[in-house]
């Protein structure tokens, strides 16, 4: 378990940022009184201050009013640090190097720097935060080597230089830690984001499909209930047997658009559950030749469509589907081929009728081809659709047998 945990590398927060991050969302990193951190650490520092100086008693000056109020200034100044972090940071410094060069005991009240620093450079203040860092140092350097005869406690001899660069490392580590977690929160921020932004790209897709089954299930179901709807109106009077005929064909189109609107919409309303009814796929293709025939079409089939995954079975079905609607729709003529071919790769879909058009689109225009194109790309397949020289109108479809590029 050691060694798995050991290969995981980082834990889950470090690498994506800390669990409530998505939670709090925006709120979190709007700019808050940090009221009990600043209670806490100035609590800390008056009484480790207290401790420190028992332990330097006779070596450094006592805590007296003054060092009190310095210790209390260099703490409440923490609590405007993540909305001015510039001056907290510059004026805990100077708090600090007042209260050291005061001769005051060394000790916690460092860590009001550190915290300070900490919270300017991951609000991007880095230099300010370097500056103010370095500033205290050098008037540490100056006063431990140059200013420490005429300032408290008396008696008092230089500090080595080996202090002064065990405080010199101290301060660049703390920075150092600082700047790695700043990388960390806005790497967290990109990171955040560029999810928010695949959730919205996965949404747009989503509605995109839906809108796409329910164009080619409406457009289909509507042009053949529009053709037999004529039929009946023109026939009522004269044959009602094929009146009735056409009144049936109807019924039973319209109940079969409303079975596959409702299988869309149960899918829209649970997302991930799983269909009542199966993807409609080439195996129904007869139907689509009945439905056709229904609406005064000829259609005839030419191949046997081969085992395809459910995503290209039901993309092919909708191809085949849209092109049939369009012929009804917009072309003079009565008679349609599907062929059908395939090798190890692709599989080939071409719908051809011999004009001429009706409307001004022969073949269809607008989301039809639109839907078309874009349910094969999806698969890493293509569309061609257009005039045949020899007149009427020809689609091809050419889909990867297996899923590819498109995805």
């Amino acid at each position: 378990m050691d060694e798995q945990r050991a290969r995981a590398g980082p834990p889950q927060w470090w690498r994506h940022g800390p669990p409530w991050w998505d939670r709090w969302g925006e709120r979190a990193r709007a700019p808050r009184w940090p009221w009990r951190s600043t209670v806490a650490v100035t609590v800390f520092v008056l009484v480790g201050s207290n401790f420190a100086a028992h332990g330097q008693e006779g070596e450094r000056a006592a805590l007296d009013p003054f060092a009190r109020v310095l210790l209390l200034v260099a703490g409440g100044l923490l609590l405007w640090r993540k909305r001015y972090p510039v001056a907290v940071v510059f004026g805990t410094a100077g708090a600090v190097m007042l209260y050291l060069g005061a001769g005051y005991p060394y000790g916690p009240v460092l860590f009001t720097v550190a915290l300070a620093c900490f919270s300017a450079i991951v609000a991007g203040h880095r230099w300010a935060a370097w500056a103010a860092m370095g500033t205290l140092w050098a008037g540490h350097v100056l006063v431990a080597h140059r200013l420490y005869q005429w300032l408290p406690p008396s008696g008092d001899s230089a500090a080595s230089w080996s202090e002064e660069i065990v405080v010199a490392t101290w301060v660049v580590a703390i920075a150092a830690v600082s700047e790695l977690f700043r990388v960390r929160r806005e790497q967290w921020v990109r990171e955040r984001a560029e999810r928010a932004e695949a959730e919205r790209r996965r949404a747009d897709e989503e509605r995109l499909r839906i809108a796409q089954e329910l164009h080619d299930v409406l457009a289909h179901s509507i042009s053949v209930i529009n053709v037999q709807a004529g039929v009946g109106l023109a026939l009522l009077d004269t044959d009602p047997e094929q009146a009735r005929t056409a009144l049936t064909t109807i019924k039973d189109q319209s109940k079969e658009a409303l079975g596959e609107v409702r299988q869309v919409l149960d899918a829209l309303r649970a997302p991930g559950a799983a269909p009542r009814a199966p993807a409609p796929g080439l195996d129904r293709l007869s139907e689509l030749v009945e439905q056709a025939a229904s609406a005064g079409l000829t259609v005839e089939v030419e191949g046997e469509p081969p085992r395809l995954a459910p995503g290209t079975d039901l993309a092919a079905f909708r191809i085949v589907q849209e092109a049939l609607t369009n012929v009804v729709r917009h072309s003079g003529s009565r008679h349609a081929r599907v062929h059908l071919a395939h090798d190890a790769d692709v599989l080939r879909l071409r719908v051809d009728d011999d004009g001429p058009a009706t409307g001004a689109d022969e073949g269809g225009s607008g989301n039809g081809l639109v839907g078309m194109r874009e349910r094969a790309a999806a698969l890493g397949g293509t569309i061609e659709a257009g005039p045949r020289p020899d007149g009427g109108f020809r689609v091809l479809a050419v889909l990867p047998l297996t899923a590819s590029a498109g995805k």
